[in-house]
């Protein structure tokens, strides 16, 4: 029987004129994520100020005029990278600051945050390099500021839950502190790999548990000050 020759597929048939948007936009979200991974490489190796469009083309395995079919400057790099990362990052949270259980132990609390945290970061090095680098664009700084806030109000909702009786002013302070002692931690912790880098994970779990160990203890009340 003679094939039909509206529906027999011709070598050298012209692509249907709907699928070839769609073609065109899957490849350019795939050089984007090429040039967005190129970029979060430089970034980390360079910082921020001293990288450039040139290396991350170079990076890329692209030309600089590919690079500019996509973005118009090194800021739109970092600004469309750093806003996935900071998405990523309140996925991450809302999952590590989930709420606990009464019977919950602080030091399971604490080493399931840390290490949600820890994993992140490890996996997206960048997001330290980016977010935390003196000289981040200033709408990526706008951003951070709102992603820390929402960021201490999650501590403190986490805290509340072990210092059900702690004045709010008291446990919004420890959020802000626990959060120190974490930026401080992750500094070493990328600094390292391996075992030693396990190790200083060990080691912010310890401060923050013996930090925070003594308030639970006492349910919230105030400690007196050390002389």
């Amino acid at each position: 029987m003679p094939e039909n020759p509206e529906t027999t597929e011709r070598p050298g048939a012209e692509e249907p004129a709907a699928t070839r948007p769609r073609r065109r936009q899957a490849r350019g979200e795939r050089r984007v994520a090429q040039l967005l991974e190129a970029a979060a490489s430089v970034f980390c190796a360079s910082g921020y100020t001293a990288a450039s469009t040139n290396a991350i083309a170079r990076e890329a395995g692209v030309s600089p005029g590919t690079l500019y079919q996509f973005f118009p400057n090194k800021e739109a790099i970092a600004i469309e990278l750093g806003e996935r990362l900071m998405h990523q990052m309140r996925e991450t949270y809302g999952e590590a600051l989930a709420p606990v259980g009464p019977a919950t132990p602080l030091e399971e609390a604490v080493g399931a945050a840390v290490d949600r945290f820890i994993e992140f970061n490890c996996r997206h090095p960048v997001f330290f390099a980016l977010m935390h680098g003196p000289d981040i664009p200033g709408r990526i700084a706008e951003e951070h500021d709102a992603l820390h806030v929402t960021l201490v109000s999650r501590v403190e909702t986490l805290l509340s839950s072990f210092l059900p009786d702690a004045p709010a002013a008291d446990v919004a302070r420890t959020a802000h502190v626990c959060l120190g002692i974490y930026k401080a931690g992750l500094e070493l912790i990328l600094g390292h790999e391996g075992p030693e880098r396990e190790a200083y994970v060990r080691e912010v779990k310890k401060v923050l548990l013996r930090y925070l160990q003594p308030m639970v203890d006492g349910r919230g009340q105030t400690l007196p000050d050390t002389p």
